[in-house]
């Protein structure tokens, strides 16, 4: 079963930006990775679990997402 994370652009809580291509499901575990990419740098594609990808943090004393939603790529 595939969790709902809109494709589009995301900022990381220390700042860099990043495009979300998908959500994908692991071939073995079935665990589900969000796929994206870099958009700074080598421009890299990474995958990272999920849950993780959806995880709170806490910076100056208050709780944000790791990943905010910032709106679609055009």
């Amino acid at each position: 079963m595939t969790t709902a994370l809109k494709p589009g652009l995301y900022q990381h809580y220390k700042g860099p930006q990043y495009k979300v291509i998908h959500v994908a499901t692991h071939s073995e575990t079935e665990e589900q990775l969000v796929i994206y990419q870099a958009l700074y740098g080598e421009f890299g594609i990474w995958a990272r679990p999920l849950s993780m990808f959806l995880e709170t943090v806490e910076k100056g004393g208050e709780t944000i997402p790791r990943f905010a939603y910032l709106g679609p790529i055009d």
